[in-house]
């Protein structure tokens, strides 16, 4: 078991004491049964999220799907790791029907990565199309999944799910999240930096979409005192930390090992929920009724059946308010291009 294997790398020093929570919720097993599938396993986000998951005692079988005729290779090259989960790898014609067949928990990493001048936007075109088709497919093979989407833009790609799943008549909005622990695990670790605090105890709620300025951190909520200038520069971090990585990269790459565990750790909040009985405190985007737009991300109570509950975003300052304001038209503007989009697919292809 994991709780095992990581002692033994602690003893070894291999891993930091003490555990960082997403350690520590993997720590622990459920006895229910899980399969997740990873769409997009062979790619740079895929493979370490892949790993991160095998070594989840809560996953039990893991399918790996790309079109990359390496897959099956890095199903093997996880099989050798001593866990509870069997992992297998499907690349090819109908291969991805096989792997989402009774799947539990679908996760969603595929498409082209950002280079240097892109926007998530720009990667509409291409992603748009393989999010769509993976979610049709996903409608016939595993209908009462949980649908984790990771593609950018996330904005959009969420809502052209939604649609996928209206016109395949499986849609539960309970079920489709937009991954965005990624701005959480930013602000986390940026505002703990300039606090000199440890990362893994401060606790920032981050709101509305997952790019660029609809990303919107609540640093009012954290109980620091921050001047104007240091709220600025913290806040546009977090709001273009993924331009951070692109440039670091120099066209080599996007944001892959930090989306990774950002993903495994929102996979796991869902495992957790459906497996304990228990509800489960995450921030994602999803369909809202707050008002501020069709999807929104905020805090959300997850149980077994997906999305409880969805959390207003509580009380801003402000410099907040102003930002606030100025991210709505964009992200419903993104939100509306994703349905238009959805339903043009849905109506061509379906």
């Amino acid at each position: 078991m994991f709780g095992r294997f990581l002692a033994t790398k602690m003893q070894h020093g291999l891993l930091q004491k003490p555990m960082t929570p997403f350690v520590r919720m993997i720590h622990s097993s459920g006895a229910r049964l899980n399969k997740v599938a990873v769409v997009g396993a062979a790619g740079g986000i895929g493979q370490p999220l892949s790993l991160l998951l095998k070594l989840n005692p809560r996953v039990t079988a893991l399918a790996l799907y790309d079109v990359a005729p390496i897959t099956p290779g890095v199903a093997a090259d996880l099989s050798h790791l001593p866990t509870n989960s069997k992992v297998t790898g499907h690349t090819g014609d109908g291969a991805l029907a096989d792997a989402l067949k009774d799947c539990d928990v679908v996760v969603i990493p595929a498409g082209v990565p950002r280079k240097p001048g892109m926007t998530r936007d720009d990667l509409f075109n291409i992603n748009a199309s393989i999010v769509a088709s993976t979610i049709a497919q996903c409608a016939i093979s595993c209908p009462n999944a949980h649908y984790l989407i990771i593609s950018n833009p996330v904005n959009s790609t969420v809502p052209i799910a939604s649609e996928v799943l209206k016109a395949k008549k499986t849609y539960d909005a309970r079920k489709l999240y937009g991954v965005t622990s990624l701005d959480l695990c930013r602000a986390e670790t940026f505002i703990g930096e300039f606090m000199n605090k440890d990362q893994r105890q401060v606790k920032v709620p981050v709101v509305g979409g997952h790019a660029g300025k609809t990303i919107l951190p609540l640093l009012s909520h954290t109980g620091g005192a921050f001047k104007q200038e240091d709220k600025d520069a913290l806040t546009h971090r977090i709001m273009f930390g993924g331009d951070e990585v692109v440039q670091a990269k120099q066209g080599g790459g996007s944001a892959t090992l930090s989306m990774a565990y950002a993903g495994a750790r929102f996979t796991e909040s869902v495992l957790a929920a459906i497996q304990d009985g228990k509800v489960v405190e995450e921030y994602a985007f999803v369909e809202s009724k707050l008002g501020y737009a069709p999807f929104f991300s905020s805090k959300v109570s997850l149980d077994k059946g997906g999305v409880k509950e969805v959390h207003d975003v509580g009380a801003l300052d402000d410099f907040e308010k102003k930002l606030f304001e100025e991210m709505k038209p964009e992200l419903n503007a993104q939100v509306e291009k994703g349905i238009a989009f959805g339903k043009k697919y849905a109506e061509e292809k379906l």
